[in-house]
């Protein structure tokens, strides 16, 4: 197996350095997963970027952590999992939707819950959703700017789900302090 390796905002200068320091400064820590992605300065700006651009989207911050959250659910990565579980708290997501998400039980407010089914759908079926899984979802009140808007949430979650997948970083103490 191949090992990948951590760095450290001291152990790096140039552009790495100067985008883990943002890092840092934004999160008040280094998220492990930067701390790898560090090798790519690029794979940290596309990061960075993605999810700067999930703050325009159509979604409420809450929405847009149980997205996140149901998507790393759905692709078994206990880092983002984490991040996003400790994220979600500080958003106030609703309390029943995060314990009925992480337990995979049924989640009782009804946009919610087909927003998840939706995200559900999506990563299963690479993206070929079925129609009774789309009428669901405008349905419940979503647009379709929801619904491409939700790729954008896919994707960066597909980014560092699979980094994830290969570098298996500890979870930062931060994540479960929530």
């Amino acid at each position: 197996m191949t090992t990948f390796s951590s760095h450290s905002i001291d152990s790096l200068d140039g552009e790495a350095r100067e985008l883990l320091e943002g890092v840092n400064q934004a999160f008040g820590f280094v998220p492990e997963l930067f701390s790898y992605m560090a090798e790519a300065p690029v794979t940290i700006k596309a990061y960075l970027q993605l999810n700067q651009l999930l703050q325009e989207t159509s979604f409420s911050n809450q929405q847009l952590q149980v997205a996140l959250l149901a998507v790393s659910l759905e692709n078994n990565c206990k880092f983002c999992a984490a991040a996003h579980t400790f994220s979600a708290k500080k958003h106030s997501v609703n309390v029943q939707t995060l314990d009925a998400l992480l337990a995979g039980g049924d989640i009782a407010n009804q946009e919610e819950a087909v927003l998840v089914s939706t995200v559900r759908a999506v990563v299963k079926q690479r993206g070929w959703v079925d129609a009774k899984v789309l009428e669901d979802f405008f349905n419940a009140g979503f647009s379709h700017k929801h619904y491409l808007e939700l790729q954008i949430v896919v994707a960066i979650k597909t980014l560092s789900n699979y980094i994830n997948h290969q570098i298996e970083p500890d979870i930062n103490p931060e994540f479960l302090s929530a």
